[in-house]
Order: structure tokens, then sequence, then C-alpha cells
């Protein structure tokens, strides 16, 4: 496959879109043109002239949007509802966006003949063997591999899993329309990115962010840091500069190793608790940004009902084999968990200091 110059993203306004666009911008191989329903971590991008930005939500059901996909020679499908809060306070309308309204966009590509990256998630995996059988997950420690690992999901009754069945449920019918029609698609499982435009601050804009976000308006407004559930659960961070360059090699599919792949892209070698999250982010906030007068915040626990509501079940450790990324992209990531954590505290800490005056 030749490498493409017109690219559709969906959903680039998100923190992994926006900051795909900016690299895809910079190459200056590409003409892009990024849609979404907010543009403001796109601020820096918009006067490119390589860039059209579109205001508008994929639902709005009119044929523009399959107009877009017929124009361009790569569709990239960033749409999600990725919130947990989400999963347990709008569980139906996390189903209809992640896989519904995602439906039509491949529904597109098998029509028009487009090749798509779909954006899915590390939480089709589900739940952990170890978990399953009720061990410590250290006792069983399955990295969960692209296509052999099952995916096991919770009990019906935790509807907090309603996302990670709408991703798979929409892996597996790209999967059948590849059989069947042909579909050329490569699917993205991201496990845990951060790094600069991550999310936002909930003292700042309400909401639930993700971890991270939380452990960081702490740091800066002195909220507590909950744990929750003892911040026990394992995970592995990845800085979003070393994701992106995962992304864009598939996107130039070199030998069209991508084509009908699924690609696992993480660092198992950042995996920590989020008890171990907080504590590092304290430690080198302690060391290379605090100030006279910065709030010390308490670390406290909280159950998972408390902080997310009933119905809410997590996986215990979340670790990529990246092998087959390793193989046929030849990509890794560069950045140690104190080197990610690290630029993405500086990037919020800058901002904070430049509006607090």
């Amino acid at each position: 496959m030749s490498t493409p110059t017109k690219i559709l993203i969906l959903g680039a306004g998100g923190f992994i879109g926006a900051n795909l666009t900016s690299r895809l911008l910079r190459e200056g191989r590409h003409e892009v043109t990024a849609l979404d329903i907010e543009n403001d971590k796109l601020a820096g991008d918009l006067g490119d002239s390589r860039l059209t930005f579109l205001q508008r939500d994929i639902s709005v059901r009119d044929e523009s949007l399959e107009a877009l996909v017929q124009d361009h020679d790569l569709v990239i499908d960033l749409v999600a509802m990725a919130n947990p809060s989400l999963y347990i306070s709008r569980p139906l309308d996390v189903f209809h966006l992640n896989f519904t309204e995602n439906l039509r966009i491949v529904d597109y590509c098998v029509r028009h003949r487009k090749r798509i990256i779909q954006f899915s998630t590390c939480e089709v995996y589900g739940r952990t063997i170890a978990g399953v059988l009720g061990k410590p997950p250290e006792e069983l420690p399955f990295p969960f591999e692209e296509d052999s690992s099952p995916l096991i999901m919770g009990p019906v009754k935790n509807h907090r899993w309603i996302y990670a069945c709408a991703k798979q449920l929409l892996e597996r019918v790209l999967h059948a329309h590849g059989l069947e029609n042909g579909l050329n698609y490569t699917i993205i499982r991201p496990f845990n990115f951060i790094g600069p435009r991550i999310d936002y601050l909930p003292s700042e804009k309400a909401g639930n962010p993700r971890v991270f976000s939380h452990f960081m308006n702490a740091l800066l407004y002195g909220t507590p840091m909950k744990l929750v559930d003892g911040g026990r659960n394992y995970r592995a961070y990845t800085h979003i500069d070393d994701a992106v360059e995962g992304i864009v090699r598939i996107i130039d599919n070199p030998g069209n190793t991508c084509d009908r792949e699924i690609f696992n892209l993480g660092t198992p070698e950042n995996e920590t608790t989020i008890r171990g999250l907080a504590e590092r982010m304290i430690s080198l906030f302690d060391e290379h940004f605090r100030i006279p007068g910065d709030p010390v915040p308490e670390i406290i626990e909280v159950s998972s009902e408390e902080f997310y509501g009933s119905g809410y079940e997590d996986c215990d450790r979340r670790i990529p084999d990246v092998s087959k990324a390793r193989k046929l992209l030849g990509w890794t990531s560069t950045h140690d968990l104190d080197s990610v954590l690290y630029h993405t505290m500086e990037y919020f800490v800058e901002r904070h200091r430049s509006q607090a005056g």
C-alpha cells in the first residue's frame, strides 16, 4: 500500500488524536482532516494549511460523513467515550457511541473500500486468569497477547464492562468484514497512554477524568489523592510520543504488514500499582516542581462503589505483550516511567503556574 496522502481523523480533538495530528503535520507528508466536537487540544495546529478542522458530532445523521470517508485515503477512528465514570453513569450512551455510531464508520469504509485504523482498548482483555481464580495477580503474571489471550468479561450486573464489550464487538465486526468483504483494517489496543494534553484537571473543569489527572489535581490544588480499592491494581504507562510513533508506523504500513492485524501498544517495563503511581508522582513533584505555598495532598483509600457507583469492577493487572509490534513495526517505547510522569507533570505544572499569574 502506498503512503496515504489524505487522512481523516475522527475524534481528533482528544488526547491521542491531538498528539497524532500534531505529529502528522510536523512530518508534512499528509493532508489531514480532523473531526471532533471540540478543538481546544488542537489550538496550536489550527493555523496549519495542511489541516482542515470540522467541528461536528458523528452521531448527526446526514450524508456528509460518508462523503468524507469516500474522499480520503485512510480513516483513523478514535471516537469513543473512554471514561470509567461514564461506564457506570451512562452505560447505554457508552454502548451507542462506542459500537453503534462507530459501526457506521466501518460500514462506510467497507462500502468505499477504504483502509481503517480502529482504536480499540486494552480493556477488551477484561479480567486476568488470576483474578478469575481468586489469586493474587503476581502468581499468574501472563501479559495480554493480541491473538491468543482470552477476553474475559465480568458479570452482566457489573455494567462497567459495557465499554469493553462494545469495543470487543466492534473488533469482531471488523474481523468479519475483513473475511467476507476484504476490508483492510488495523486495530490498536492502547495501554494507558499519558502525556501532555491528557484529559483535564477536575478542579478546573467539571467531570471525572482518568487517575493521572486526579493525582495531578491533588498535587496542584490539595485535593485528596483517592486510592480506589486501595490502589492495588497494576497498570503500565506509555508516553504519548512513543505511542504516536507506533501509530505512525501503522499508518505507513511498510510491506502491508499491518493489514488485518491487531496491535498492543504499551510499555510493560513501566508497570506499577496505582498506589505506586501516586507515591512516585508525589516524589517527582517534591523533587522537581514544588514551590513554597504548594499544598500537600493527603492519600486516602475509598471503595470503588463510593468513587464510581455500583456496578463497577476492574482488571487487577493490565500488562501488554508487545512482541508483535516489535517484530512487525520495529517499534519499542523509549521512555521509562519517571520520564513519562515527569513530562506529563511538567505540562500541567507550567500550565497551572501561567494561569495562576
